[in-house]
């Protein structure tokens, strides 16, 4: 127990308010200890007890072929595919081998690469059909959009380029593949190297964050009800492409994480894991406890050892078949609570350790961060967390869960409410500083205006709430909207400090760096299963006549700027706040960011203090190149002047600009 108690003071120490909960935090670290020994029976490494998709599924072999699956509830379970023409034979029969798992032994030539096959499971009370829960590659028929799995025996990938180095602050480019062509259809991995990847490189993002990559029956889901644990989506090339994706953005320098989706899964039977073997509670919990109130998908049972062994498998395959560099894990707030976190302000200390709390699901995420660093030291973990879960982001062997980051969404949030609720006048300095700032000190945090989710149908993007209806025709450079100039102007800053006030790393999703133009939705019903909204429209960033491409290459250069000073490397110093002018000036290792907010007035000589001697312009949002007003030139270069015991500078600021300016003895 000493141990345990030496692990989690490191937590309390960080945030006093914790102390009263010391205890919970030691049981919690002790029920993660406890339960890593129980799988390993202390004799292995975690990672050894990770190896489901080495043994479960269809492997072939030296004498042929072997299949096998977990399903203790079943009583007959057959292969049948192309290989039976689809017929239930007793020669593909699986044999029992207790402990609810099934194997069946074939001779090489009677599987061939590219066949069909599927399970028939029986059991007590019925029988259906089912794909094999590790199933690595699986395809749906064009005309009958039946889902089968698919023997898939390539030649094994040629790796070209090494891993990236792990980068210190993630910049990461959010994307999905699917939609990531400015055709109405579905794009491919093979498109998305050759098109996109050039574009993030460009642009100065670290960190690809790839959507939607497990098996999904429905498109429309963003990739959010899973299916297929295993299976990279067919519908956007073969697993050999996927792998040419990722060690082309490793060549480019790139880093690729995968949004991994252990929070839930599909409710479909026939493709997913629901009622896998006849019971509803191989993975899962039984009953109404294991059905979402919202996503009509299913919750699994992180107490049920099958679980954490499947899932932890999961993790170690795609890390070492794929070569991804990491984890956003989604849903981590419906994760954590009996009630998923709906509806629910956390607002109190108490809401973290009660019984509304999943222990077992933390459990499970203490252990997927030990199991990752144990395969990949390197690989980065971050959490979609809304709930502020104390000890998210904080190492396991000092009482946390053990992510590198959690997602800071009510950064995101706190944009939607100022831009949509707040006259521009209302907009407090002071008040956008705390909440780009405010976070637990003892973890990092990944900071964004948007991502997909502001970026849905039935919501709005950043540049839609700023310009909307105008967006559609005056775009032009060749005219002048007060609207959309307004909406230009606000875009850049807003991204700007978000960025230059981040803690651990920012986020961006495609498209928005350059202001997408509407909404994201997918093809369904309703809209007549139209691709049009569920693409990128890249031609609009690539022309010059349109401010877009003034938006994208703001988006360049100011990402460009954070890395080339290393920014991210200290934390920012506010030094001046002026609300009634709406003026905000901080430091942050070296560099001068200096904000007008005001969305009517410019100041002539307007005296800040400053850190150094001389400064020079580094970059304006007001800038010709980003369809600003030039009110500024570049390069100026602005001697400091002694006032008093306080250094400072005399600026012109134009009406909503940020300047950015360098010491000039440091920057020269």
């Amino acid at each position: 127990m000493n141990t345990v108690n030496r692990f989690s003071v490191e937590l309390v120490k960080k945030d006093p308010y914790l102390k009263p909960f010391t205890r919970q935090l030691q049981k919690r670290r002790e029920r993660a200890l406890l339960r890593e020994l129980s799988l390993t029976d202390g004799t292995c490494p975690l990672s050894d007890v990770a190896n489901g998709h080495l043994y479960y599924g269809l492997h072939k072999t030296e004498k042929g072929w072997v299949f096998r699956e977990k399903a203790p509830n079943a009583k007959a379970i057959y292969l049948y595919g192309d290989f039976s023409r689809w017929e239930i034979q007793p020669s593909f029969a699986l044999t029992s081998l207790g402990n609810g798992d099934w194997e069946i032994q074939l001779p090489g030539f009677a599987l061939k690469h590219g066949m069909l096959y599927k399970l028939w499971m029986v059991w007590s009370s019925g029988a259906d059909e089912r794909l094999p829960a590790y199933a690595t590659r699986v395809v749906q028929d064009e005309q009958t959009k039946v889902f089968c799995a698919q023997v898939w025996d390539p030649e094994p990938y040629d790796w070209k380029h090494a891993v990236p180095e792990k980068p210190a602050h993630p910049l990461i480019y959010e994307a999905h593949v699917g939609m990531s062509s400015a055709e109405a259809k579905v794009s491919t991995y093979w498109e998305f190297k050759e098109a996109v990847i050039p574009r993030i490189k460009e642009l100065g993002y670290n960190t690809i964050q790839l959507m939607a990559i497990q098996e999904h029956p429905y498109y429309g889901s963003f990739g959010y009800q899973v299916s297929n644990f295993f299976a990279p989506s067919s519908r956007f090339g073969t697993p050999e492409e996927l792998k040419e994706l990722i060690d082309t953005a490793h060549g480019a320098g790139i880093s690729v994480i995968l949004d991994v989706i252990h929070s839930h899964s599909v409710s479909n039977e026939k493709e997913g894991l629901s009622l896998f073997d006849g019971s509803d509670h191989l993975y899962f919990h039984s009953g109404e406890k294991g059905q979402h109130p919202v996503w009509d998908s299913r919750c699994f049972d992180y107490g049920k050892t099958e679980t954490i062994q499947f899932l932890l498998s999961n993790l170690k395959y795609w890390l070492e078949e794929f070569r991804f560099d990491g984890f956003r894990f989604d849903g981590v707030t419906s994760m954590s609570y009996w009630d998923h976190g709906l509806g629910v302000d956390f607002l109190e200390y108490s809401q973290y350790f009660d019984d509304n709390v999943d222990e077992d699901a933390l459990v499970y995420l203490t252990l997927a961060n030990n199991l990752v660093r144990s395969v990949r030291q390197d690989a980065m973990t971050i959490a979609e967390d809304v709930s502020g879960m104390p000890g998210m982001a904080f190492p396991t062997a000092q009482g946390g869960i053990g992510f590198d980051y959690r997602m800071s969404m009510g950064i995101a949030d706190y944009w939607v409410k100022t831009v949509k609720k707040l006259p521009d006048e209302q907009w407090g300095v002071g008040d956008i500083y705390f909440h780009l700032t405010n976070k637990r000190s003892e973890e990092e945090t990944i900071s964004y205006v948007e991502c997909h989710d502001q970026a849905m149908v039935g919501d709005k993007t950043l540049i839609f709430r700023l310009i909307d209806k105008e967006m559609y025709d005056k775009m032009s450079v060749l005219e002048h909207s007060l609207v959309v100039d307004r909406g230009v102007a606000l875009h850049k800053m807003i991204r700007l400090i978000t960025l230059t006030l981040a803690s651990g790393g920012y986020l961006n999703f495609m498209g928005n760096e350059f202001g997408h133009p509407e909404w994201i939705d997918f093809p369904r019903e309703g809209n007549g299963w139209s691709y049009y909204y569920a693409r990128r429209q890249w031609n609009l960033a690539d022309d010059n006549l349109l401010k877009y491409a003034g938006l994208n290459r703001f988006d360049r250069d100011m990402v460009h700027l954070v890395t080339q000073y290393r920014l991210l490397d200290a934390l920012p110093q506010k030094i001046y706040e002026q609300g009634q002018d709406q003026v905000l000036v901080y430091e942050r290792n070296g560099l001068l960011f200096v904000f007008n907010f005001n969305p009517t007035q410019s100041f002539a000589d307007y005296e800040i203090p400053c850190m150094e001697q001389d400064y020079r312009l580094l970059l304006s949002s007001d800038d010709k190149r980003y369809n600003g007003f030039g009110n500024v030139e570049e390069g100026t270069t602005y001697p400091s002047r002694k006032r008093g015991g306080q250094r400072t500078l005399k600026l012109y600021i134009p009406s909503r600009t940020a300047l950015v300016l360098a010491d000039c003895g440091l920057y020269a």
